[in-house]
């Protein structure tokens, strides 16, 4: 199997980007919407904070993976919320641990943030369980989170609290 790399998102990544998040696992995992144009994501990436870290998990040049940390402001500094995906051919290879440590260090060590949030759908155990080996504790369950695929689904709000 090749090396991940973990690296910053550059501009030419958005054709990959976009691939990665069209995929039906991939898009069943998050918020975004199916079928989401090159254009637009190209727009939502312009248009993002300076603050927030997008990272890639590479394979042999392609994006096969995506992390990123949104920092809060004021009297929420101290915080930011995390969200990734990884492409459904590379599923279970060990790009989700890879962009959990980079974005986990980066928090911690550059950006000096004591809590880190995420939503997870309550029945995506795979990403659970990920979660839970870097740190993560359930905090609650919101019902009725968000309409996915026909029916309506409860999301797990987790975060991790460092010293």
């Amino acid at each position: 199997m090749s090396e991940i790399l973990i690296r910053a998102r550059e501009p030419t990544d958005m054709a990959d980007l976009t691939e990665l998040l069209n995929q039906p696992k991939a898009i069943w995992g998050t918020l975004q919407m199916p079928f989401v144009s090159l254009g637009a994501r190209q727009r939502r990436a312009a248009a993002g904070s300076a603050a927030d870290l997008h990272l890639m998990a590479v394979i042999d040049g392609k994006v096969i993976g995506s992390a990123s940390l949104n920092r809060f402001e004021n009297r929420r500094a101290h915080a930011g919320s995390i969200g990734m995906a990884v492409h459904d051919a590379y599923a279970g290879r060990g790009a989700g641990s890879a962009l959990m440590a980079a974005i986990i260090g980066q928090a911690d060590n550059w950006l000096n943030l004591t809590r880190l949030e995420l939503n997870v759908w309550s029945d995506n155990g795979r990403a659970i369980a990920l979660y839970e080996r870097f740190g993560f504790e359930r905090e609650g369950l919101f019902r009725n989170y968000a309409w996915r695929d026909g029916a309506y689904a409860d999301s797990i709000a987790m975060a991790r609290l460092r010293g």
